[in-house]
């Protein structure tokens, strides 16, 4: 049986990050199947919620990692995390428990929920992923199940930023794909106003290739009105997993 506690996991944004995976799935269970994931191809495509793991095993798995040194407790795991329909009951469990930060990694997909925008407020850090600037790059790059549309996603993230009184980061991943559009992204992020905007590039083993280092100093050129972090630019800490094994069933490459 897989561990609902993974990790810590060496984050370039969070530090040492302890993960949690509230869907347990054996393969990846989202509402996307982006080209460039490092979990690969979708194997169980959903949009509705439902509960994965009880809260009482995540109970019982917080207990035995009292003590450790992290930086944050973050939700992600084997695919999208707001798809655990207790999502907000164990955020407030991670809290009641251990004394660090939580955040959590969404694609964002269903962030035009008003429940599970409740559920995140009750985070520290939400990082949202946003790929795309139009629909046709949208269904390219995230490669979304059908009836998700890219201008309910991006208004569920304005009503979110809205109601929200914490971090919230918007990740965006870039390859070649995407790679010129990103005064446009720039131009979205801008009218969402977040705390925070990570330009990212799949340096894990995925199906697509990372952009080098000029190409993204060129991408960052066009986030000058916002606070933009480089992932070329930021270092991950070392870290020694609990479980090396359950960790890199969601983290092929630390």
């Amino acid at each position: 049986m897989s561990s609902v506690i993974y990790g810590p996991v060496p984050s370039w944004r969070l530090g040492r990050s302890l993960g949690i995976d509230l869907l347990g799935t054996e393969g990846k269970t989202c509402s996307f199947d982006c080209v460039y994931c490092q979990l690969g191809r979708t194997s169980y495509p959903l949009t509705e919620r439902k509960q994965f793991i009880p809260i009482e095993r995540l109970a019982e798995e917080l207990e035995s990692v009292k003590g450790l040194d992290i930086d944050y407790v973050t939700f992600s795991g084997m695919g999208e995390p707001t798809l655990a329909s207790n999502l907000g009951r164990a955020i407030e469990l991670v809290k009641s428990t251990l004394p660090f930060p939580v955040a959590v990694l969404t694609g964002s997909s269903l962030m035009m929920n008003k429940e599970v925008r409740q559920e995140l407020t009750l985070a520290d850090t939400v990082v949202a992923k946003l790929d795309a600037p139009n629909e046709e790059l949208f269904r390219k790059i995230n490669r979304p199940i059908s009836g998700l549309r890219l201008k309910d996603i991006v208004s569920g993230i304005k009503k979110f930023r809205q109601e929200y009184k914490g971090k919230l980061v918007l990740q965006m991943m870039f390859i070649t794909a995407n790679m010129n559009h990103a005064r446009e992204l720039a131009q979205i992020a801008e009218s969402l106003s977040p705390d925070e905007v990570e330009l990212n590039t799949p340096l894990r083993p995925c199906a697509v290739p990372p952009l080098p280092p000029q190409d993204m100093e060129v991408i960052e050129g066009q986030f000058a009105k916002l606070k933009a972090v480089n992932v070329y630019k930021f270092p991950k800490p070392e870290v020694q997993p609990l479980d090396i094994k359950q960790t890199l069933k969601r983290r092929p490459k630390l």
